[in-house]
């Protein structure tokens, strides 16, 4: 049985002062080894958080990467130094970069490659927005998406990978994605993967990403093909989060 993930994505959120807190109340929780658990801050306090999570069951995980391995790039990261700083997990391909900042589905795949690269493990965002939803394109949207990987680097490589299948339609819009709107989207992912390697595919851990909360939880992580939750704005909050946690847990 494929084990839970959960991964707290704090965007462009916290300071010194705010992020202590929220993880010495994280750490203090019982049975956090019972799940993956991976939390991303902002770049600029990975290493704080890094020294705060030494020792722990949990992981650190960055919110974005370059796809050079170095040289003139100005403000960009690398790879390599987010390793250096104890990074195991990097988010690559995440909706708000995708629409934001327009990275394409080539560019996400360089970024794939170049975390796993240093031997860190991608989590690959995918999803459709409202629009590709409505005409029935949801299916093409994240074939597209998966392939670019897939043409790039292999099959083989989710097998050191995670995906994360965010709903953009359903994020902030006021709209909601069952768990069974869930269900087939992931089903679908792993179907897809599994026409080239089906066991690479059934031992793939897939994540939900759309607007997972406390109240919600338990019957997403219920769901055949729903490995564990990309946690945006709840992971702020320890008491949500860790009740998050616990529904992984099962």
């Amino acid at each position: 049985m494929r084990r839970k993930l959960v991964a707290g994505n704090w965007k462009m959120h916290g300071s010194r002062a705010e992020n202590a807190p929220l993880v010495e109340t994280i750490l203090g929780a019982p049975k956090l080894e019972s799940v993956d658990c991976v939390l991303c801050p902002p770049q600029v306090y990975l290493a704080d958080v890094a020294r705060m999570l030494r020792g722990s069951s949990v992981k650190l995980g960055a919110q974005n990467v370059c796809a050079e391995s170095h040289g003139a790039y100005t403000g960009e990261v690398s790879a390599a130094m987010l390793k250096d700083v104890g990074c195991s997990f990097v988010i690559v391909g995440h909706s708000e970069r995708r629409l934001l900042y327009g990275e394409d589905d080539e560019l996400v795949a360089r970024k794939f490659a170049a975390v796993q690269s240093r031997a860190l493990v991608p989590i690959l965002c995918v999803g459709e927005q409202l629009a590709q939803r409505e005409a029935d394109l949801t299916y093409e949207v994240i074939g597209r998406q998966l392939e670019a990987v897939v043409a790039l680097t292999g099959v083989a490589s989710f097998a050191h990978a995670v995906i994360a299948y965010e709903p953009v339609w359903a994020i902030g819009t006021g709209r909601t994605a069952s768990p069974q709107q869930a269900q087939e989207v992931h089903a679908f992912i792993r179907q897809r993967l599994g026409g080239r390697d089906a066991k690479i595919a059934a031992a793939l851990q897939i994540l939900y990403g759309g607007s997972v909360k406390a109240g919600n939880a338990r019957e997403l992580f219920a769901q055949n093909d729903v490995d564990g939750g990309l946690i945006g704005g709840a992971s702020l909050k320890a008491e949500e989060f860790l009740s998050i946690v616990a529904a992984a847990r099962g």
